[in-house]
């Protein structure tokens, strides 16, 4: 099986985090709308700049939250229909009783559909990137900050090339990606 590399992305260094948010509204406001943006921590700005808007986490979230409480009241409202048992004077669908358990199977139904969403969302598990095989990439574990111009079908390597260099960052790599042939 031959092995050929296709440009997956051009990257830039950057070593402060304010660098890298001004760099991203700089090739934003040029035209490129493939981009993106690795950061050892969470920086301030960088999701405006990015212009990100992806909503289907905190949807999830809750469509998987009222699906648990009204799985865990419709539960007990059926057990106690079922099983009926007269104590007291209590009803047998007594609203105040099933709070507890509707509450508990909320968080969870949230809980679980955040992680799916996330993990969706994400494309985990992916045990591998290209941007992983950048030299010096490991280094944004610890004090560098990368933006990356990704390549499409319309990418042109030199104006993306002169784009970032008129940012001037410390290093701009071009990202290749293995493709099996």
């Amino acid at each position: 099986m031959a092995e050929s590399q296709r440009l997956f992305a051009v990257l830039a260094a950057f070593d402060m985090p304010e660098r890298l948010v001004e760099a991203v509204r700089t090739i934003r406001g040029q035209g490129f709308r493939k981009i993106d943006a690795f950061t050892p921590f969470p920086v301030k700005g960088l999701e405006e700049a990015l212009d990100f808007r992806d909503r289907r986490v905190p949807a999830a979230m809750l469509i998987g939250g009222l699906i648990g409480a009204a799985g865990g009241f419709l539960m007990q409202v059926g057990t106690n229909l079922d099983y009926p048992l007269r104590i007291g004077g209590r009803p047998l669908v007594a609203v105040p009783a099933f709070m507890m358990i509707t509450f508990e199977l909320l968080v969870l139904g949230a809980v679980l559909a955040c992680l799916a969403a996330m993990f969706i969302a994400d494309r985990l598990p992916r045990l591998h990137h290209p941007i992983f095989d950048t030299d010096g990439f490991d280094l944004s574990a610890d004090d560098r900050f990368y933006l990356a111009i990704l390549a499409d079908e319309q990418f042109d390597r030199d104006e993306a090339g002169k784009a970032l260099a008129a940012l001037d960052p410390q290093a701009i790599i071009d990202v290749l990606e293995r493709a099996r042939s």
